[in-house]
């Protein structure tokens, strides 16, 4: 199955399947993503198709319930490890704890939302992207088993969410399965738009073919069309998203992706309307391939989710402190 990504077409070129973790570790610093170095450097705690360089995928994310549904009753597979913190009916952040992002705003974009399914001729509605016209969403894709990428990105944007209140961050989620369908994309951009956030970071999984492995973030490119105005923000969220990649790293120990972003992790787009209309620095993280059995192992395993979210958060940290 291919997918159709978080809100996107798939991009031009697939890479080759990369060697052992440390040579992929290699291409990343020799990428640019110093994020760990950068994170120790500035003081970072323990918390811990469209555009070249990327790659088509093998199967479409459609905004079709097929194949995309999650377990029965909705809930995720049972999880290794700490298990996520108990979702909020809200997503505004609880208080501010006292704190070194004391003052800062973070929001949190947990891709798709799992009642999409149950919606899929309202998340069909085309929206404006600046650059062209999409669907509003789409239901995300899905492990071989079933478990959603909709509960999967929901689930680790609550324990990012904790990590981030600890650090004294005020803390707002797009959704918390506090909606019927959607926010659609460009709601999704105005929701951190309007929040005058520090940092956005959209969490997904990828659908890629079986082989495809790692992970990778997705950087905006310098679109200025319609309303679409990337051009002051294309540097911050550069900054935000090596420093969300190199911790992703040091702290899962997920190699980058085999299959886009040239081994270094990053891949620019200029299609993604969650961050073409964005106005505050943002990044997409696809945390892992979903049709990959490995990946999927990891992805389904709180003890894991666990990981990446410290790892997401370790980046947001550096990047706000640095």
């Amino acid at each position: 199955m291919s997918y159709t990504g978080p809100d996107f077409d798939p991009p031009p070129e697939r890479r080759s399947r990369r060697g052992p973790l440390t040579v992929a570790l290699a291409a990343l610093v020799c990428g640019g993503l110093l994020g760990w170095g950068v994170y120790a450097a500035t003081g970072g705690t323990d918390d811990k198709g469209a555009q070249a360089g990327g790659s088509p995928s093998a199967a479409p994310r459609t905004p079709s319930a097929a194949s995309s549904a999650p377990t029965a009753g909705g809930s995720s597979p049972s999880a290794e490890g700490e298990e996520s913190p108990a979702s909020r009916t809200s997503s505004a952040s609880a208080p501010a704890a006292a704190g070194p992002l004391k003052g800062k705003v973070v929001v949190i974009d947990p891709g798709h939302n799992p009642t999409n399914v149950k919606h899929t001729a309202e998340i069909n509605r085309q929206v404006d992207v600046g650059t062209h016209r999409k669907e509003c969403d789409t239901t995300g894709t899905s492990t071989n088993d079933g478990y959603a990428e909709a509960e999967f990105t929901l689930d680790v944007a609550h324990r990012l969410r904790a990590l981030l209140e600890k650090q004294g961050a005020t803390v707002k989620l797009t959704q918390d399965r506090d909606r019927p369908y959607g926010p659609c994309v460009d709601e999704r951009a105005r929701i951190g738009n309007a929040a005058k956030a520090d940092a956005v970071v959209s969490i997904h999984a990828d659908g890629s073919g079986a082989g495809n492995r790692g992970f990778h973030v997705i950087l905006p490119g310098s679109v200025n069309e319609g309303e679409a105005d990337t051009r002051a923000i294309v540097a911050p969220s550069r900054a935000l998203g090596e420093r969300v990649a190199g911790n992703f790293v040091r702290v899962t120990g997920t190699a980058p992706s085999n299959y886009t972003g040239g081994g270094t992790g990053l891949v620019t787009r200029k299609d993604l309307g969650g961050l073409n209309l964005s106005t505050v620095p943002k990044v997409f993280i696809e945390c892992g391939n979903m049709r990959d059995s490995k990946d999927a192992a990891l992805l389904t395993s709180g003890a894991w989710r666990q990981k990446a979210a410290q790892g997401i958060s370790g980046g947001i940290v550096s990047f706000l402190r640095g």
